[in-house]
């Protein structure tokens, strides 16, 4: 079988870690740069990604998770937040990243400039929240994967409340919002979801060929 796929088909969605064991150094740098690699539309990557290790950080979050443990006995919280303004500022500094990067002049991204600037300011505010937010999944779905890579177990999450975690994590001053969860470690071993068989529509019910 090939590899990725047999990543695939070993994760799950945890629900009990074992709050023992924690993620290296080593690996948690490649998680990062695993969601830092990620796509993203215009390339802009408008959100950012909070890693909460703090205990009483974690045990007010549980609370705003509905009391799910997954969320204080993981190794690791991801927070993934989106920037609802996004605007011209946040593009004059992805330019310049562009041309320092590729060791270029600013000038010459002119009509690339005007393009993601004339798509991005042309959002009404709703649109662009769905838009931001739908850069965070491209983003949480690369570190599911990368997890299932290193043998990491993942739980994303949705189930808890945004404005409790904003709140907890000072978000609306960073102009940032609470989009999803991702906790991360290894699965405890009593954790009876590990044996269930994976359960997903077959290809023949999932894909449409024209």
């Amino acid at each position: 079988m090939n590899q990725f796929i047999e990543s695939q088909n070993w994760r799950y969605a945890t629900k009990k870690f074992d709050a023992t064991q924690k993620i290296s150094s080593s690996d948690l740098d490649i998680l990062k740069e695993a969601v830092r690699l990620t796509a993203s539309s215009l390339g802009l990557q408008p959100y950012k990604v909070l890693i909460v290790e703090n205990p009483d950080l974690r045990a007010q979050l549980q609370v705003a998770a509905f009391g799910q443990t997954q969320v204080v006995d993981a190794s690791h919280l991801f927070v993934f937040a989106s920037q609802h303004q996004v605007g011209e500022a946040e593009i004059e500094s992805y330019m310049a990243s562009i041309a320092s990067t590729r060791g270029i002049n600013e000038e010459a991204l002119a009509g690339f400039r005007t393009m993601v600037v004339n798509s991005v300011t042309k959002m009404d505010q709703i649109t662009k929240e769905n838009w931001t937010a739908k850069q965070v999944y491209l983003a949480l779905g690369n570190l599911l994967n990368a997890a299932a890579d290193l043998r990491i177990d993942a739980t994303p999450m949705e189930g808890f409340n945004p404005s409790a975690v904003n709140n907890i994590l000072g978000l609306q001053e960073k102009r940032l919002h609470a989009v999803a969860l991702a906790a991360l470690g290894y699965r405890h071993v009593d954790d009876k979801q590990q044996n269930l068989i994976k359960v997903r529509k077959s290809q023949t019910e999932l894909f449409i060929t024209l």
